[in-house]
């Protein structure tokens, strides 16, 4: 294994919650947030992923403001800068409004966080390599926001205006201002397909690292794939090259399979676990030269389990052929059967463990 640390990766997650309709943004937050701190993902020490949600005032105003200026001190120049928000984005006269977690019509606009507020924090954290991602404008709201005079927005303008001052920012938000932010389960559509980048899914190189432009392509082209072209991500950058954001295996070249839980939502069929239930069913067939077999060539592409899978098949056929050749006695073939499925079924259970897990923490 050549798994490593990402130890200039710092992070910001915030999912505001408090809307039933919002619940999503509380996952979205922890389902990125694990990715992120994953090490056998992205890597990111754990220590400098900071998730905010709903409760103790967290994701609020206060919370958030704070949040980034701590990532101001601890975020040196050499940093690469995460800053995720999940929730609500408005405009009213003129203005770009983040609505944190215990905003309400009532408190509006107290309450909230302006998109200059927001830039000039993002401005002040000194790493040079920044990407801010907003899962804005899921359908839903704070009150009646016709009352208030507040129209949907993805972005805010005065933080674009800000940000073409400076460099190393990059932008990229879950919609067009005509669009809604669309949610799902456990996920957004959005976060659910920034899950999938930072999990390899869609890098243009095969060598460990998610770099700014497999984020923002795969974003752009999966997020209309899923929304039959209701939904499309923009992107902004200021004099930012395509910079590394991430491992996406613990610095592997070989892309794990994704978490269980978008598997299981139908984002995709993964072709790993095909195979895997492919050989599964083989073997509980009985059909065991096939299974070991297909786990080889399967393995073909996973030298951890190459020399494994290589030792498993010819045992299995030496096995085969000593029976028919009435080396091995009656009596002793179904205990030899046995030895050789259960170290299958061992090593099987290994290679599902390290590629297919159902865990993102």
């Amino acid at each position: 294994m050549t798994q490593q640390t990402f130890t200039h990766g710092h992070a910001l997650i915030i999912g505001v919650g408090d809307d039933p309709k919002l619940n999503c943004t509380v996952n979205d937050a922890k389902g990125l947030s694990a990715i992120l701190r994953d090490d056998r993902r992205c890597a990111y020490p754990a220590a400098q992923v900071h998730l905010l949600t709903e409760g103790e005032g967290l994701a609020s105003r206060a919370g958030i403001l704070a949040a980034l200026d701590q990532l101001a001190i601890t975020a040196g120049p050499e940093a690469t800068v995460v800053i995720y928000f999940s929730g609500h984005g408005y405009q009213h006269a003129g203005v770009y409004y983040l609505i944190p977690h215990g905003c309400t019509s009532q408190n509006f606009p107290m309450a909230a966080i302006t998109g200059t507020e927001f830039a000039a924090k993002i401005t002040a954290i000194p790493a040079a390599r920044k990407v801010i991602l907003l899962d804005c404008c899921h359908a839903g709201g704070i009150g009646n926001v016709k009352d208030l005079g507040l129209t949907k927005s993805p972005i805010p303008q005065e933080a674009l205006d800000l940000f073409r001052q400076g460099n190393g920012y990059v932008f990229i938000a879950s919609s067009t201002e005509r669009e809604f932010s669309l949610t799902g389960k456990p996920y957004s559509v959005f976060t659910g397909v920034l899950i999938e980048a930072f999990c390899g899914q869609g890098v243009a190189k095969q060598d460990g690292y998610v770099r700014v432009a497999d984020l923002a392509g795969h974003t752009r082209e999966r997020v209309p794939q899923l929304t039959d072209n209701k939904q499309h991500p923009t992107l902004h950058f200021a004099q930012a090259d395509n910079f590394v954001i991430a491992y996406y295996a613990g610095g592997e070249g070989e892309p794990k399979a994704l978490p269980f839980e978008l598997q299981a939502e139908g984002r995709g069929v993964d072709p790993l676990s095909q195979k895997i239930k492919s050989i599964e069913d083989l073997f509980v067939r009985a059909r065991y030269d096939d299974a070991y077999a297909q786990f080889h060539r399967l393995c073909d592409n996973y030298p951890y389990f190459q020399t494994k899978a290589s030792m498993l098949l010819t045992r299995y056929r030496d096995f085969q052929n000593q029976v028919i050749l009435g080396i091995i006695p009656f009596s002793q073939q179904n205990t030899v059967n046995l030895e050789v499925a259960a170290a299958f079924q061992t090593c099987l259970r290994q290679f599902k463990q390290e590629y297919l897990s159902n865990k993102c923490d």
